[in-house]
C-alpha cells in the first residue's frame, strides 16, 4: 500500500466555501482586486514568504518587518488618520496628554545610571547595559513635527520598556504575550478604527508567527496558547495602553508600584519563556550572538 494520501476536498465542498455569486472580470492585464494591500505585489510576495518559510539562519524572524511597515503605511489614508487622532484627543484625557507631552523614552546608558534597585531606571540601565538591543531601533533619523511623527517614535521606545515592566521578556513567548496584552489593551481603550491602525503590525507579526508554528515548529505552537492567554489576562487589566506612559516620570518608581499603578498584574517571574526562543527555531540553524532569534519581533 503507497503511502501517498489523496485530498479529501471535494466539489461539493468548494461549492458550499467558495459561494457561486457572479463572476468578475476586468480588462486589466495584472493581477487586481478591490484591495490596495492584495494589489501591492511586493507587500504579496513578502506576507506569503514570512508565513511560509522556516526560521532559517540566514535570516532573522524580524527580516522584511521594516518592508512591510514602510509599504503599509503607504497605503494610508493620512487625512483620515488625522481626523481620527484630533477625535479621540478630545476623548482621551491620556491619549491628548501623552501626545502633547512629547516625552520621547529614548534613554542612554549614561542617562539612567546610578538607579536604586527595583527601579525603571535601574531595569532600564540593566537592559541597554546588557541586553545588547538598541531601544531606538526603528524610524532611526526621524525629526518630530507633528502628533504622529511623536506616536511612531515613541511607540518604538516604550516597546521594549513594556517588555521590561510586564515581565513579558524578549523571548519567544514574551513576545507573543506582550502582542496579545496590546492588542486586548488598545482595543479596550481607542476606538476601532485607530486601534485597528494601531494594532496593524502587530496582527501582521501575530498571524505569521502562528502560521510559520504550525507548519514547522509544533512544540513552539502550544506554548504559544498559553502566552497568548496569560498576555491577554494582563492586557485586559491595564489602565491604558502602556505606551502612553510618560515613563520619563516614573523612572525612579520601584517596578513593583509601577505595576500597581498601571494594572499589570499577575507577571511571570523572570526565566518564565526563556527556553520557548529554541523551539521557535529550525533545529538546523543557531541563533545570532544576542539571541535575537525571537518570534515577533
Amino acid at each position: 500500500m503507497g503511502t501517498e494520501i489523496a485530498s479529501k476536498v471535494s466539489d461539493a465542498d468548494l461549492a458550499y466555501y467558495n459561494g457561486s455569486g457572479p463572476k468578475i472580470t476586468t480588462e486589466s492585464s495584472t493581477l487586481i482586486s478591490s484591495s490596495p494591500y492584495l494589489n501591492h505585489p511586493e507587500l504579496r510576495s513578502l506576507i506569503a514568504q514570512e508565513m511560509l518559510r522556516r526560521n532559517g539562519a540566514d535570516l532573522p524572524n524580524t527580516a522584511y518587518i521594516p518592508n512591510v511597515v514602510k509599504i503599509m503605511m503607504e497605503l494610508e489614508d493620512y487625512p483620515k488618520l488625522m481626523q481620527l487622532f484630533e477625535e479621540e484627543k478630545a476623548r482621551l484625557p491620556e491619549f491628548k496628554n501623552w501626545l502633547e507631552g512629547r516625552k520621547l523614552s529614548n534613554f542612554t546608558v549614561d542617562e539612567v545610571k546610578g538607579g536604586e534597585p527595583g527601579t525603571l531606571r535601574a531595569v532600564i540601565y540593566d537592559f541597554l547595559a546588557h541586553s545588547g538591543y538598541n531601544i531606538d531601533h526603528f524610524y532611526q533619523g526621524m525629526e518630530i513635527q507633528s502628533d504622529f511623527d511623536f506616536y511612531l517614535k515613541e511607540r518604538t521606545h516604550t516597546h521594549d520598556i513594556e517588555h521590561m515592566i510586564t515581565g513579558f521578556e524578549t523571548d519567544h513567548c514574551g513576545e507573543i504575550a506582550l502582542l496579545a496584552a496590546n492588542l486586548r489593551a488598545t482595543c479596550k481603550y481607542f476606538k476601532p478604527e485607530l486601534a485597528a491602525f494601531f494594532l496593524r503590525t502587530m496582527c501582521y507579526l501575530r498571524a505569521k508567527t502562528y502560521m510559520k508554528s504550525s507548519l514547522f515548529y509544533p512544540e513552539s505552537l502550544v506554548l504559544e496558547m498559553e502566552a497568548e492567554d496569560i498576555g491577554a489576562a494582563q492586557g485586559r487589566n491595564w489602565k491604558y495602553p502602556l505606551f502612553l506612559v510618560p515613563y520619563r516620570d516614573y523612572l525612579d518608581w520601584k517596578i513593583v508600584d509601577l505595576r500597581e499603578e498601571l494594572g499589570i498584574t499577575a507577571a511571570p517571574p523572570s526565566g518564565y519563556w526563556k527556553y520557548t526562543t529554541a523551539l521557535s527555531e529550525d533545529p538546523r540553524s543557531a541563533n545570532d550572538d544576542h539571541g535575537h532569534a525571537v518570534a515577533a519581533e
